[in-house]
């Protein structure tokens, strides 16, 4: 293992380290592809093109390997239609199916064109994300889980549990078969009043614990992405219990900084402290604005148990230099 994979490891550990890490990423691929890489090659190779060219631009200190075209989980319950009692068919895919077996292989052939031994950590979404997507088309479907909850809790717990278990094979597949380090797994409160807390923990959470159990077996790292994408609003005291090691949350929108976010997760290493969005300094400020946030977040939260990034992935194009300064500031 390498020193800089050493550090980096350590730093998730929550261990003393003598510089904080720094972690951005985007999509390079466009969300009308998100859904559609499955068995599509052109859409895949362009994804694993855009890693090639971001790891001999970046130089990262750490990866996170984008899951772009296999947003869409296949499985025919699903496809079949809307309604609970269809979905209540629902049977697991396998380890041996080619939307796993792909996601292998990707993750296979981006590591192949890695330049140094860096932690590389595979975007996996959580169970309820990848049901809400097939029914509402990556924005939206929130109010049909929602729907489900109220009409048969039960119910929609077993087809959450169906679903987490080819999320849990595919964590450990890639892990395992592929040699990622560990995942990335995003999970968001589901955008609508009628679940609450306590139903989510109940319906919900068991299904995302699961994935998060399953690569922790394997001896994964697990980095739990909590998503504020397009303005979604979370609880995130709702996954204060969760078996993640580092914990990623949109620090500005929920006003909760990375200090506090580090009581509420019980000590356990933070992962943010940059908006993301094109409107956010990242993006727009100059290098002495944009090194002086960096300076800051680390002084107001500590060195130990922190790795700096942002809430969500960033622009994809966004200037590599941008990335690269915050990086500066760390070091010097």
């Amino acid at each position: 293992m390498s020193e800089k994979k050493e550090w980096v490891l350590k730093a998730f550990r929550g261990e003393k380290v003598d510089r904080v890490p720094v972690g951005f990423w985007y999509h390079f691929t466009s969300e009308d592809e998100w859904l559609h890489g499955f068995s599509n090659s052109a859409i895949i190779e362009k994804n694993i093109e855009g890693h090639k060219r971001f790891i001999r631009e970046v130089q990262p200190d750490f990866i996170k390997l984008m899951s772009d075209g296999y947003f869409a989980y296949p499985n025919p319950a699903i496809a079949k239609g809307k309604s609970l009692q269809e979905l209540a068919t629902i049977q697991p895919l396998g380890l041996e199916h080619a939307w796993i077996k792909e996601q292998v292989d990707l993750v296979k052939k981006i590591k192949q064109e890695f330049t140094e031994d860096i932690v590389a950590i595979y975007n996996i979404f959580a169970p309820v994300t990848y049901l809400k997507w097939l029914l509402g088309e990556v924005s939206g479907g929130d109010d049909l889980i929602a729907d489900f909850l109220v009409e048969d809790p039960e119910a929609l717990k077993k087809v959450l549990d169906v679903i987490a278990e080819d999320i849990a094979s595919l964590s450990r597949a890639v892990i395992e078969e592929a040699g990622a380090d560990g995942i990335y797994l995003s999970v968001q409160s589901i955008q609508d009043q009628r679940v609450s807390a306590a139903d989510y923990q109940a319906v919900i959470a068991p299904s995302e614990i699961t994935v998060l159990e399953a690569a922790s077996a394997v001896g994964g790292v697990t980095v739990l992405h909590i998503c504020g994408y397009e303005g979604a609003r979370n609880d995130i005291h709702l996954f204060a219990d969760y078996p993640a090691q580092v914990f990623n949350w949109a620090v500005g929108p929920e006003g909760i900084t990375l200090k506090e976010g580090r009581e509420i997760f019980k000590g356990r290493t933070v992962l943010g402290g940059f908006e993301n969005g094109k409107t956010g300094l990242l993006y727009t400020g100059s290098k002495d604005a944009i090194q002086a946030e960096a300076k800051k977040l680390v002084a107001e939260a500590g060195e130990q148990g922190l790795v700096l990034g942002a809430d969500c992935t960033i622009p994809s194009d966004i200037a590599v230099e941008r990335i690269q300064w915050v990086r500066e500031a760390l070091e010097n």
